[in-house]
């Protein structure tokens, strides 16, 4: 036996070329997908230049494609929010970059600051705000490519509308 290590390899390791996985160009894996966001995320250069914000719909941009994946850039105004959607058939990662969002299901609320993430499964319901004071950035990575957004109503329940009067009557009515 060895001292220091019992593991031994024998003959040229570089012989085994099928143990070996070829570098991947582009994500296929939720853990890639999320990497992927957070390196964008982390490179300011990537994104910054490219946010507008606009007071009468929220903006949006296609940042990034790949194969059969899409990465959007979208900007949030104080009080600018998503209706009640899901994704259709794509898997997601929601990155806020800048702000705070308020993301809404039925399991209640839950802030999302600088740098948090959200993965999503196909068909997950949610709504996502900005009640901040401050405007907001967040970057959706969708897997395959965002197709189609369901939209959906509010189940009659007091959990989904807790948050009306933090965002006064005219919102709590367009559900």
């Amino acid at each position: 036996m060895n001292s220091d290590n019992d593991l031994q390899i024998a003959g040229d390791i570089l012989e085994v070329q099928h143990l070996l996985q070829a570098p991947r160009e582009h994500p296929v894996t939720v853990a890639e997908f999320v990497g992927m966001a957070r390196s964008i995320a982390a490179d300011r250069s990537q994104w910054e230049h490219l946010v507008q914000y606009d007071a009468t719909s929220r903006w949006y941009h296609r940042l990034r494609t790949g194969p059969g994946y899409e990465a959007w850039l979208l900007s949030w105004v104080p009080g600018q929010g998503s209706e009640l959607h899901d994704h259709g058939r794509s898997s997601g990662v929601l990155t806020v970059l800048e702000g705070t969002l308020t993301e809404w299901t039925e399991r209640g609320t839950r802030a999302l600051g600088d740098g948090a993430q959200r993965v999503f499964a196909p068909g997950y319901v949610h709504r996502v705000v900005n009640d901040a004071l401050e405007p907001a950035v967040s970057m959706h990575v969708y897997y395959p490519g965002l197709t189609e957004m369901p939209m959906h109503t509010a189940p009659h329940c007091e959990a989904w509308h807790r948050w009306s009067p933090r965002l006064g009557d005219v919102h709590a009515r367009r559900w």
